[in-house]
């Protein structure tokens, strides 16, 4: 049997995976595209694509958010029938889903525990980084959200746990650089001269944002645009201008293209002030970096600055080639479950079992409640 374990990150927009050897090393990570919240078959093709890349693996390691798309009449059946999805394809292999502090859980234990299951991937990549160094604040910044995590003393010191807490905590903020409507970015705008409030309408993307302030890496943007067009500048700028009832031929592209920075500073604020207090509550020493991790983490890099601590970024806690790191540092919860997997001690709780995975990832370590 393959010594590979692969780490599978099922989101509600994106599948993403990543492959690591037995001793740890990255050898392969990916993303593509999987609209979850317009029906099942569309994580079985997302699946099959990956699985053309990916080599044969006998251990995989699974985690989740996908069971909050609006598919589900709940949290607790997205999460039963993404486990059954995922156990039919992986068939005849070890599977092991991430249950947090819990460690590992096999499929049967993974439904009945389905409260530690959801949405745990950003506790995956925590509890990597502790491991990797001794203090700091992972900032995942994906396509449509941000994680914001302290750890420190080899411990998440996360104050929530489920995306309710974590949304309470500012430990979840739903901002990401592709996905996200510009119209929540800001109410209101200044563009020639004046005051203006934007339209309340899904005309445009952070992905035209970032597009037009020329930082928007190769390859993130997986999805369609909000009109369904081209995703060159002149796209984005068309799309942007009808966020303030204009046509983009009103005036020069140089003009959107400072509203786009200015809608991206907007956006880099409202991260940085939750990380403020993040890790002001967790009471992390100045020295300890911001970890940037995700698709944008360009984003995190100056977010460092903003709060004048040292920047260190997710490729530094994997080894393997630049392309396989790259990627790893843009599905970090896919890599760092395939690295904690690889572990030849790693097992998912048996079947009918109550204890705690014999073998887990860096436990939970409770905050003080200062929320």
């Amino acid at each position: 049997m393959s010594t590979l374990a692969t780490g599978w990150d099922v989101g509600g927009a994106h599948l993403k995976a990543a492959q690591a050897d037995a001793g740890g090393r990255l050898l392969v990570a990916a993303q593509v595209p999987c609209p979850l919240w317009m029906g099942m078959e569309h994580l079985a093709r997302a699946l099959a694509e990956l699985r053309s890349r990916l080599a044969p693996s006998g251990r995989h390691a699974i985690t989740m958010t996908g069971e909050l798309v609006d598919l589900f009449a709940s949290r607790a059946e997205g999460v039963a029938k993404l486990v059954a999805a995922m156990n039919a394809a992986l068939a005849g292999t070890e599977t092991m889903y991430y249950a947090g502090p819990a460690g590992w859980l096999d499929g049967n234990a993974a439904r009945r525990r389905w409260r530690e299951v959801a949405s745990a991937n950003w506790h995956a990549s925590a509890s990597l980084a502790a491991q990797r160094r001794p203090s700091g604040l992972l900032v995942d910044i994906g396509s449509t959200t941000t994680d914001i995590v302290p750890f420190a003393g080899g411990r998440v010191a996360a104050a929530g746990m489920s995306d309710d807490e974590r949304l309470v905590a500012e430990e979840l903020v739903y901002t990401g650089v592709t996905r996200t409507p510009v119209m929540v970015i800001a109410e209101e705008v200044r563009f020639a001269g004046k005051r203006q409030r934007q339209m309340n309408e899904l005309f445009a993307t952070a992905a035209d944002l970032h597009r037009l302030t020329g930082r928007l890496p190769a390859g993130a943007d997986q999805h369609a645009s909000a009109d369904g067009r081209g995703k060159s500048a002149k796209d984005s700028a068309r799309r942007l201008a009808r966020m303030l009832g204009r046509d983009v031929e009103s005036a020069p592209l140089a003009e959107w293209r400072k509203l786009a920075a200015q809608l991206a500073e907007r956006q880099l604020g409202s991260i940085a002030d939750a990380a403020r207090r993040v890790a002001r509550r967790a009471r992390l020493d100045a020295r300890a970096p911001v970890v940037g991790a995700g698709v944008g983490r360009f984003l995190a890099r100056d977010l460092a600055a903003r709060l004048k601590r040292p920047y260190a970024d997710a490729m530094e806690m994997f080894s393997g080639d630049s392309e396989s790191l790259e990627w790893a540092a843009r599905c970090t919860p896919a890599a760092a479950l395939a690295v904690l997997a690889a572990s030849s001690t790693a097992r998912s709780v048996p079947r009918r079992s109550r204890s705690s995975a014999p073998v887990r990832p860096v436990a939970h370590k409770a905050p003080r409640k200062t929320i």
